[in-house]
């Protein structure tokens, strides 16, 4: 199995004012690019330790896999997560099940922003459906892979690295976090949630 990096559906620049064009373009094209190459090392990696029934190095491949695939996953969901046209509050059905899981939109986007700026070091802001209990929870990604619940499905994710955002708002992740909520995808959010709720 081999990954590809995904195309974006906008230009790099399509994101502007609220986010540089030259910060999509490096974020995209270097640093996601970056994970999809050290997934497939790693799995290439785990393949010749099968068929050389070497198992020395298992452990560092498996953190590898988990947090090279992990960045994959989620920054191929924050691309798509997020367009031109977005902004503004969710509808319908979805801006039911925010409301039922938080009180309100307005206190939803209150701790998920919250969650997202306090990241400590590298992390994501996520929004999950989570299957068992049938609701929404906001959850608070340690770089690509730790602390997360499992079984749950994100449907939202933005990125707190510093590369996502540094060469425009430097070291105010608060100012980068106010900024893409307006250009959130919310049908591409609700058709996640759609999905993963059919799923469940």
């Amino acid at each position: 199995m081999t990954y590809v990096l995904p195309d974006l559906t906008y230009d790099p620049g399509a994101l502007e004012p609220h986010l540089d064009g030259r910060i999509v373009e490096l974020h995209h094209g270097k640093h996601h690019a970056s994970y999809v190459a050290a997934t497939n090392a790693t799995l290439d990696r785990l393949a010749q330790a099968r068929a050389d029934d070497r198992w020395d190095s298992i452990v560092g491949l498996e953190k590898s896999l988990a947090f090279n695939l992990g960045g994959h996953v989620l920054h191929s969901l924050y691309w798509a997560n997020l367009s031109p046209q977005g902004g503004g509050e969710p509808t319908g059905g979805f801006a039911d099940a925010l409301g039922g899981s938080f009180g309100s939109f307005a206190a939803f986007k209150a701790q998920f922003t919250q969650a997202t700026v306090s990241v400590q070091g590298s992390g994501w802001g996520l929004l999950t459906y989570e299957p068992l209990g049938d609701v929404l929870i906001v959850e608070q990604l340690e770089v690509h892979h730790q602390s997360t619940v499992l079984g749950g499905v994100p449907i939202l994710a933005i990125d707190a690295w510093e590369h996502a955002y540094y060469l425009q708002y430097e070291n105010r992740r608060a100012e980068y976090m106010s900024a893409i909520w307006n250009v959130v995808d919310w049908s591409d959010v609700e058709q996640r949630w759609q999905s993963a709720t059919r799923a469940g």
